[in-house]
């Protein structure tokens, strides 16, 4: 599960999540079937690169 995909909360991750939102839309089952694996790696990868930056200012 990823959090909320808003591109004001996440501005580094702009450019995978545009690309995962358009494979959803053009593959609607394909979640179902690990289809969007890749993207999913990657979203997580941006995501924890952007939760690393934010740490030291927690």
């Amino acid at each position: 599960m990823h959090p909320p995909l808003t591109p004001h909360r996440h501005p580094m991750c702009l450019e995978i999540i545009e690309e995962f939102q358009k494979f959803y839309l053009d593959h609607p089952f394909g979640k179902f079937f690990g289809d969007c694996t890749e993207l999913k790696v990657k979203l997580d990868r941006c995501f924890r690169r952007g939760i690393e930056l934010l740490i030291p200012y927690l």
